[in-house]
């Protein structure tokens, strides 16, 4: 008897997810013996800035050939990038069984399986030894976890000594009402938003030294607005997050606009290295 979905993976669950990315791109034309990692861009980076803001994290530190985890892959775009761009041996882990069943599927589809695990699994109790990765490698994941000590203290055991951190993320600017529905949650009960300082504060007690940060907000609204420019003028079977967060997806962006706007919200992005 299978355990009943808790209420995150519900929220992120799609059926037939990986069917509906393969018929948008035959209805787009595509001929599937040739998919290119570059072909389904537009679906596989669940984040704001998308792939361009992957490049830019993985360019901060040298990586290449490295083994990197990514914690809350979701159907495993950032390692196909890490994997092509910066061979890198790459693992993916997130919660939600769809989101790994799907990036298995458009890894083979691509034909970089081989450089690349996934993994469904807990963040807050990952199924590592201690020191297994170079590099641990996480994307709008935080919010959805009430535990951040676990979460980090868990990023920290399986980073071996001298090894990175690399982190982008939304969090908590002020404790004004955040508007939902946002893109990780629908209301409140699976949302827990906190403010960068608070993450700096677990990190370097657990023994991680700050090696750069970056305040991503402005540029993050920048590339909404210009994505909601692409939705309207985009037919139906474009490939893009709606395919990932379903009819309501114009709706989340905008309020994480609006939220960001105000400055209730920030998107910040950074390195951090294990010291001993």
């Amino acid at each position: 008897m299978k355990n009943p979905a808790s209420p995150v993976q519900t929220h992120y669950h799609r059926d037939g997810l990986y069917e509906a990315i393969i018929s948008i791109l035959r209805q787009q034309g595509y001929t599937l013996d040739h998919i290119t990692r570059g072909d389904i861009a537009g679906a596989d980076e669940f984040h704001v800035r998308g792939a361009a803001v992957s490049k830019e994290l993985a360019a901060m530190v040298d990586l290449r050939g490295l083994k990197v985890l990514d914690v809350g892959c979701g159907i495993g775009g950032p390692c196909r990038m890490l994997a092509e761009a910066f061979n890198c041996n790459v693992t993916g882990i997130d919660l939600n069984h769809e989101f790994i069943r799907t990036a298995k599927a458009l890894s083979l589809l691509v034909r970089l399986d081989q450089q690349i695990t996934f993994l469904q699994g807990d963040a807050t109790s990952l199924p590592f030894e201690d020191n297994a990765f170079d590099a641990v490698w996480t994307q709008h994941v935080q919010m959805n976890i009430a535990d951040k000590q676990k979460l980090y203290t868990e990023i920290h055991r399986v980073i071996q000594p001298g090894g990175y951190f690399l982190y982008y993320d939304i969090f908590r600017e002020t404790d004004e009402e955040v508007t939902y529905p946002m893109p990780w949650a629908d209301d409140p009960s699976i949302s827990y938003l906190f403010p960068s300082r608070e993450m700096h504060t677990i990190l370097t007690s657990l023994g991680f030294s700050l090696i750069s940060s970056t305040d991503q907000t402005r540029a993050g609204i920048s590339f909404l607005e210009n994505s909601f420019i692409k939705m309207e003028q985009s037919p139906s079977s474009t490939l893009n997050l709606s395919v990932l967060m379903g009819a309501s997806a114009k709706t989340k962006l905008a309020n994480l606009k609006e939220d960001m706007d105000k400055g209730i919200l920030m998107l910040g992005s950074g390195i951090y290295q294990r010291m001993g």
